[in-house]
This record gives C-alpha cells, sequence and structure tokens, in this order.
C-alpha cells in the first residue's frame, strides 16, 4: 500500500490513495474526452453534433456522443487533476463528481435516448457506465479518505 515509508500508510510518491484514485479518474476522463473527438475509435464521426439527440457518432462503437459530453469528460477530468492537489480536494472532486454522474445517469434514464431534453447525447450503455462510475468514485472517495484527519495530527 505504500512506497514512501513503512510507517506513512496511505502514501505512494508523496501523494495519499484518495489522491492517486482521483488522478487516475481526472487522466481516465480526460483520455475519453480526447479519444471522443478522434474518427475511427468514435465511429459514424461525420454524425457527430455538438450536443442533442441527433448526435449519433458512437465511442468505441457503443457510447453514444456529442461534442458538449467529450466537452464534459475533458473539463471534469481537468477539474478533478487540480482538486487532486490534496487529499480532501480529491476526497471532494470523486464523492461530488461522482454524486454528479450518478444525476447524469438519472437523467438520461428518466428522458429516455430519443428526447430533445437528452442534451448531451446519452444512450442507455452510457448511463449505466455513469451510474457505475458514480458509485465508484463515491465509493473511493468515502472509504479512501476515511483516515484523512487522523493523517494531519
Amino acid at each position: 500500500m505504500t512506497t514512501a515509508s513503512p510507517h506513512a500508510h496511505g502514501i505512494h510518491f508523496g501523494r495519499t490513495d484518495v489522491q492517486n484514485v482521483g488522478m487516475g479518474v481526472g487522466i481516465l476522463l480526460i483520455v475519453v474526452g480526447i479519444l471522443g473527438f478522434i474518427p475511427g475509435i468514435t465511429t459514424q464521426y461525420d454524425e457527430l453534433r455538438f450536443f442533442g439527440p441527433d448526435s449519433q457518432a458512437m465511442f468505441l462503437n457503443l457510447f453514444q456522443v456529442s461534442m458538449l459530453l467529450n466537452i464534459v469528460h475533458l473539463v471534469v477530468g481537468g477539474i478533478g487533476l487540480g482538486m487532486c492537489r490534496s487529499g480532501m480536494g480529491a476526497r471532494n472532486f470523486l464523492m461530488g463528481f461522482g454524486a454528479l454522474y450518478i444525476v447524469l445517469s438519472i437523467y438520461g434514464l428518466s428522458v429516455g435516448v430519443d428526447s430533445a431534453a437528452n442534451f448531451l447525447s446519452l444512450n442507455t450503455p452510457d448511463n449505466w457506465t455513469f451510474m457505475v462510475l458514480g458509485l465508484l468514485m463515491i465509493g473511493a472517495g468515502w472509504i479512501l479518505s476515511r483516515h484523512l484527519a487522523e493523517d494531519r495530527r
């Protein structure tokens, strides 16, 4: 669990586990956001729209994407990298944006794929992936930050 010293629990290269996980999530979201703009990785690229259910581009031929959704991933990932400079920032990123992804999932499931209210161009695999991602982010933020207050003493 540690590489810095045998008595400093949760430290890896000067960062806590919650910071490492938060940075990993931030990097993953940035990579997904970038790949969403690359033809070939995103099929039906000529159908990519800025927003709305009319965007028929498919990331990895599974997830419906729009330019706005790709930008959301890039922004959330960038915010995550910035927030993960501290343990509490990483915790807040994972728990706060995890909740946001759960809300987006519920919203996507509620409005339906073909609805004009589907402004992010979410399909069913998007919605369920966002639900799982959000739950994992919240769980990681909670579990990995339980000892932050103790570590400050």
